[in-house]
């Protein structure tokens, strides 16, 4: 059974960090494409940044610079770490696996961010 479990969220002020984690299991890690992705209140859900196995990195333009994506393979985790962050970066934000057919999403976790 696959499962991708988000943890890290929390509220902060803006400016402020938060560190996202989301452990994986049931799936050939390494393989996968991992990505974050946050969808925010009425809004659709977005690209945040994704990694491959190999940890080549793509960001969304509003995220570039203050957000890093990694992962630790031997861990079967992905990380967000997320600096200096702004009001309009308060979502939920879900654990993306990708690989040819197969798609998996965790259930989410809230960060919100305060003025």
């Amino acid at each position: 059974q696959v499962q991708l479990v988000e943890s890290g969220g929390g509220l902060v002020q803006a400016g402020e960090s938060l560190r996202l984690s989301c452990a994986a299991s049931g799936i050939s890690f390494s393989n996968f494409l991992m990505g974050w992705y946050r969808q925010a209140p009425g809004k659709q859900r977005e690209l945040v940044a994704t990694i491959t196995g190999g940890s080549s990195t793509n960001y969304a333009d509003s995220v570039k610079g203050r957000f890093t994506i990694s992962r630790d393979n031997a861990k079967n985790t992905m990380y967000l770490q997320m600096n200096t962050l702004k009001t309009e970066d308060t979502a939920v934000y879900y654990c993306n696996a990708r690989l040819w057919r197969y798609d998996y999403w965790g259930q989410g976790t809230q960060v919100t961010v305060s003025s």
